[in-house]
């Protein structure tokens, strides 16, 4: 069976985490053969356990191609502004591509990638790792069985939990909507095409509210500094604070993505030096720390979307109603009830949580992307995660943050779609 290679394009924390690990948990499956990654340790790291030739190893995306196509794959995991020239680039080379979601931040873009993949003929696969998880697959099942009927309404909802919301959204790489993406993208386009996979119809039109309630510096309490670590007279009381959040040995699950020295002095030394030791009320963040996205679809059945930072802990729960049954599921205990009304039975169904993240979605997708690269010739129709099957929930996406930045109006997705499919390359939407 042939070992399908790939260049990996960034060793952050989904490329060092996930993707890289798959390849040496099944080096049967797939082979890291060059790596492109700005922070030098995380480079050398990748080169180091995956064995990578020093000729193959880049400080930028750029140089990785300078030298043409040298894998089959290309796994594209730079930060979310990153994303578009290096998938442009590499479909034209003939890569086979797995894109970091989202796709990119920019409407146009997203759709020109389709396009090129669609042109190319390549297998692009976005990295919606929910629906390869036991629980999301589990209840597509039964929705497909006729379960529920016709379905009515999905009320879905993300609690991001309040140490991932300062993590990575108001201290983090995705704080701030012109730098990366806003929020409704970068962290709940998974949420979104979700809802959109589990209706299978095209949702027509989207209104949102939301706003940056909490993390504010007209919120900051008496007392605080500029840093944590800058001897602030609240740090202890703090829900937020830095030395809580990064000090918690021994497994240090934040403080691993902040500095690869765990040692006490090592994160300090972060925490002085790096943005992650910064006061959450004075940072330059800007994206929303809760927000609401209404959908309807083309059948005329609709959908409500709640996000919040404002919980102790990380899930999304569900809940669909339809004309024969409902079901209603927490993704964190990985079980889901369905309710028939003509029998007035109650069925549970028990998917595990256990393996790699996102409910264990992220080492089946790697796994099915590896397949459809190793048999592309073969497979016939688009994956389960194609940018074609992708990009409704982006849309839906840009739709929602135009409505919310416009006081909740109502934005039509044709019409959104046609101005994005008129922009010309390289003009914001």
């Amino acid at each position: 069976m042939k070992i399908v290679t790939a260049v990996l394009l960034g060793a952050g924390s989904r490329g060092r985490y996930i993707y890289a690990p798959y390849a040496e948990k099944h080096p049967e499956d797939l082979k890291i053969v060059a790596v492109a990654e700005p922070n030098a340790e995380r480079r050398e790291r990748i080169a180091e356990i995956h064995g990578i030739a020093p000729d193959r190893v880049y400080a930028s995306w750029e140089q990785a191609f300078e030298h043409g196509r040298i894998a089959d794959a290309m796994i594209i995991s730079t930060l979310d502004r990153l994303h578009y020239m290096p998938a442009m680039k590499a479909l034209e080379l003939g890569y086979h591509v797995l894109l970091e979601k989202p796709m990119s931040p920019v409407a146009e873009e997203c759709i020109r990638i389709e396009q090129a993949a669609l042109a190319q003929q390549r297998v692009l696969t976005v990295s919606h790792v929910l629906r390869y998880s036991p629980f999301w697959s589990g209840i597509k099942s039964c929705i497909e069985a006729g379960e529920v009927g016709t379905i009515a309404t999905i009320q879905h909802s993300e609690y991001v939990g309040y140490r991932h919301m300062t993590h990575s959204y108001v201290r983090g790489n995705w704080r701030n909507s012109t730098e990366s993406s806003p929020m409704i993208l970068a962290k709940c386009c998974h949420d979104l095409d979700i809802i959109s996979w589990l209706m299978d119809q095209p949702c027509t039109r989207v209104s949102s509210f939301g706003s940056l309630l909490h993390f504010r510096e007209e919120q900051a309490p008496e007392g605080s500094t500029e840093r944590c670590t800058d001897g602030c007279r609240v740090e202890r009381s703090c829900p937020f604070s830095a030395l809580k959040l990064y000090n918690q040995p021994p497994e240090h699950p934040w403080a691993r993505y902040i500095t690869p020295d765990l040692s006490a002095e090592g994160i300090m030394q972060a925490l002085k030096e790096g943005p992650f030791g910064r006061c959450v009320y004075r940072c330059d963040n800007d994206v929303v720390d809760h927000q609401i996205v209404n959908m309807e679809f083309a059948g005329g059945a609709n959908a409500t979307f709640t996000l919040s930072a404002f919980a102790e802990k990380e899930f999304r729960r569900v809940r669909i109603m339809g004309t024969k049954g409902e079901i209603y599921g927490d993704m964190e205990a990985g079980s889901f009830t369905l309710n028939r009304y003509a029998t007035g039975e109650t069925i549970q169904f028990h998917c595990g949580v256990k393996g790699d993240g996102h409910g264990g979605g992220d080492e089946r997708m790697v796994a099915d992307f590896v397949r459809q690269v190793r048999e592309y010739d073969r497979v016939s129709g688009a994956g389960l995660t194609s940018a074609t099957a992708s990009l409704q929930s982006h849309l839906i996406a840009f739709a929602a943050e135009a409505s919310r930045l416009q006081g909740g109006m109502i934005v039509e997705l044709d019409e959104m779609v046609k101005r994005a499919a008129d922009q010309p390359s390289g003009t914001p939407n």
